[in-house]
Order: structure tokens, then C-alpha cells, then sequence
């Protein structure tokens, strides 16, 4: 699969994502909940995936990506290409949203001194990740990076279930979408539920104060899951895990 094609598809389908599932978060938490939240990044990743799945596999997220390339289901030479990306897509689609809030008075995406005397999304950083204070229950960093790093490992090992020869391919984007939102819906009260650095950065781009302080967390750990977890599957599911070539098991395994 040509690197141009995957970095288009996974934009596009980061850019889903996260204008689904953050654009929830964001302008209609109160309304949604938590089960609204976990709903929308779910349905999100299953749109992306029967989307941009025959593509790129949609990874739309770097610890799917890491976890794919460490099974020797990803041809290591098309990292930049997923990875840019997912990059571009997360910020187009924090972009997107943060310009739809510009049309509300009093839509700020950043803490004026700490401190805000609106009710807007600064009040929750706009659905950014972060630990202790900023944590949505106040859990501390060793509880944050616990849960991001066993939620990824879990999704992860979904994810690459669904890649199995003998799994209906028809079903990956479902069985994904599924386990997404039961992630959401553990994690959302622990750290906001990051399990892809992609769109931790996204947002914390826009949020501008704290979450880019605390964003190291949300990157080393999710990543740290995804290639266990690929690693893992590659020791014991070693006829599986190998690509003869370049893309070859991309392009029919819709997936995140």
C-alpha cells in the first residue's frame, strides 16, 4: 500500500475520531455522560474503521501501530506514513472543534491564570487527559499510568485478535468500536481515557496549560501496552504474526 494512501486514510480516520469522540466530550458531556462519551469514541472507531479500514487497517492510533509493527503485522517503513498521519488527523479534528466553539461566548479551550469564571470547556480542558488534580476523580499518577497501560495492552490485544486468519473480517470494525467504549467507560473517571497518544496530543495542544505538562504520560504508557502486547503476540502466534510484504494484511482487516 502506497505511504501516501495510509497517511491519508489514517488522517482521515483520526480526524473521525476524534471530532466524534472528543467533540462529545466537549460540547455535550452534561448531556451525554460518561455512557454518552464511551458511546461516541466507540461508534466513532467503528465508522473509521469500515471507512479507511481496506486502506490503511485504521490504526488511527500510534500503540495499535506500535503493537502492529512489533507482531510483524506492519511493515516497520510505513511507521512516518501511519504515525504523520494520525498526528495530522488528531489535530485537524481538535482544530475543527475548538473553531466550532468559537461560535459560543465564553468557549475557551485554555485557563486564564489557572482559574475560570465561565462555565466552558476550560472546566474540563477541553476533555483532556491528566492525573491528580486534573484527573476527572482525582487519582494519583501511579493509579493514571496503571490504568492507561493495562486499557491500552487490553484494547491492543482485542485489536489484534480481530487480525487473526480465521476472524470475520466483516466483524473487526464491531468487535473494535465494542471494546473501545468499555475502555472509555473503565477509564474516563481514572484519566479521562487516553489509550492513544494521538489523541492525548490533540487536545492538550488546545488545553495549553496543564495537559501538555502531564502529556508524557498519555504517550509513554499507551505506547508501552501496545508494544507488550505485540510483542506478546508475536511470541505466541508466531504463523499469524508475520507479513510477507509491505501492507499486505492492511488492507481487508478494518481495525484501530
Amino acid at each position: 500500500m502506497p505511504p501516501l494512501r495510509i497517511f491519508l486514510a489514517e488522517a482521515l480516520g483520526t480526524a473521525i475520531l476524534i471530532t466524534g469522540g472528543v467533540g462529545t466530550a466537549v460540547f455535550d458531556a452534561d448531556r451525554a455522560g460518561v455512557l454518552g462519551v464511551a458511546l461516541a469514541f466507540g461508534f466513532s472507531l467503528l465508522a473509521a474503521a469500515y471507512l479507511i479500514g481496506p486502506v490503511s487497517g485504521c490504526h488511527i492510533n500510534p500503540a495499535i501501530t506500535a503493537a502492529m509493527v512489533a507482531a510483524r503485522k506492519t511493515d516497520v517503513r510505513l511507521v512516518p506514513a501511519y504515525l504523520g498521519g494520525q498526528v495530522v488527523g488528531g489535530l485537524f479534528g481538535a482544530l475543527l472543534i475548538w473553531s466550532i466553539g468559537q461560535g459560543k461566548a465564553g468557549f475557551t479551550a485554555m485557563d486564564q491564570n489557572g482559574k475560570s469564571t465561565i462555565v466552558s470547556v476550560s472546566e474540563t480542558g477541553f476533555a483532556s487527559n491528566g492525573y491528580g488534580a486534573h484527573s476527572p476523580d482525582h487519582y494519583n499518577l501511579a493509579a493514571v499510568l496503571l490504568a492507561e497501560a493495562v486499557a491500552t495492552a487490553v484494547f491492543t490485544l482485542i485489536v489484534l485478535a480481530t487480525t487473526a486468519r480465521d476472524f470475520p473480517v466483516a466483524m473487526g470494525g464491531l468487535v473494535a468500536g465494542i471494546s473501545l467504549t468499555l475502555v472509555h467507560l473503565v477509564t474516563i473517571p481514572v484519566s479521562n481515557t487516553s489509550v492513544n497518544p494521538a489523541r492525548s496530543l490533540a487536545t492538550a495542544v488546545f488545553q495549553h496549560g496543564w495537559a501538555l505538562d502531564q502529556l508524557w504520560v498519555f504517550i509513554v504508557f499507551p505506547l508501552f501496552g501496545g508494544l507488550l502486547v505485540g510483542i506478546a503476540w508475536r511470541a505466541l502466534s508466531p504463523t499469524q504474526a508475520t507479513v510477507a510484504e509491505v501492507g499486505e494484511q492492511t488492507p481487508d482487516v478494518p481495525r484501530s
